[in-house]
Formats: C-alpha cells, structure tokens, sequence
C-alpha cells in the first residue's frame, strides 16, 4: 500500500512540475472527438510583457481514430491594433510504420508543435489567436469538413529563453 502512496506522488509530482517560463496555457475539448472545418478554435490573451520575446506552441490530442500521419493547420493572429498574421502549417502525426508521435500513456497522444519563435506582443489589449484545420483527402478539391480523432486543442505561451 505505502508503494503504491508513493508512486502515486511521485507521478503527481511530475504531472505538476512548473515550467518557469509558461505564461499562458489552455486546452478546449473537441465535441466527441470531432473538428469541424468551419468551426475554428479560438484562443484569447493579453497582459503579456511588451518587450520580452515569446514562443507560441499549439497543443494538439488525438486518438487512434485520427485517420492521418500529418496535420494541416491555419493560424491566424490578431493583434488589438487589427493587423493579422495568418499561417498554413504542416506537422507530422505519425512515423512511417504508423507509431504516433507525442506524449502520453494509452490511445491518447499529446503533440506540442511550434507556431510562432521570438514573438514581441508589443501592443495592449486582447489577442486573439484561431486555429482551423485544413485536412482533405488526396485528390478531393474540398476539404474535410470533419476531422475524427482530435479530442483537445491548446495553446502555450513561453517565455523565450534564447536572444
């Protein structure tokens, strides 16, 4: 019983282990696994220091019913003066043999992927940050208005910690 207390606080521990360098960080669930192409997912954020660079990472977890070894995504970042950056962006899922990439234990894998490397928020007030997947299948024009197999999309700001 005292082992297995333990191990139970050794894991909690890990799970709870700070990153000094975290300035924002929040997940949304996806409805039953399912992202709907016209439906991105939105994120908010301000009072963040105005001077000091930032990396942004989206946050992505899927399960086994996720059909694809690669993710396309568009970002688009609004600042609170109205100018946007908008981006289209691939990561890889999956190895060739099929294994899934990211973290975690059972059908459920965590990806952190790089969006933006020494961002400046210069301007107060609110951001705003949506993410949309861009998925088709190969020779379909149209694009896959719903994706299975994405259970959480989040998003992290970090302080950078390199000039």
């Amino acid at each position: 019983m005292r082992n297995k207390f333990l191990l139970a606080l050794v894991l909690i521990s890990c799970m709870t282990a700070c990153n000094d360098n975290l300035v924002f960080s929040k997940f949304k669930t996806l409805e039953n696994g399912k992202w709907e192409m016209n439906k991105p997912v939105t994120f908010e954020f301000s009072s963040l220091d105005s001077i000091q660079a930032h990396n942004l990472f989206v946050n992505i977890r899927n399960d086994n019913t996720f059909p694809f070894s690669n993710l396309f995504l568009i970002t688009e970042l609004e600042y609170p003066n109205g100018k946007t950056l908008k981006d289209t962006l691939e990561y890889k899922m999956a190895e060739p043999d099929g294994k899934w990439l990211g973290k975690g234990l059972g059908s459920v894998k965590e990806n952190k992927l790089w969006l933006k490397e020494k961002i400046v928020f210069p301007d107060s007030g609110v951001y705003k940050l949506s993410i949309a997947h861009a998925m088709r299948k190969n020779g379909d024009v149209d694009g896959l208005h719903i994706l299975d197999g994405v259970t959480d999309v989040g998003l992290e700001i970090e302080k950078s910690t390199h000039e």
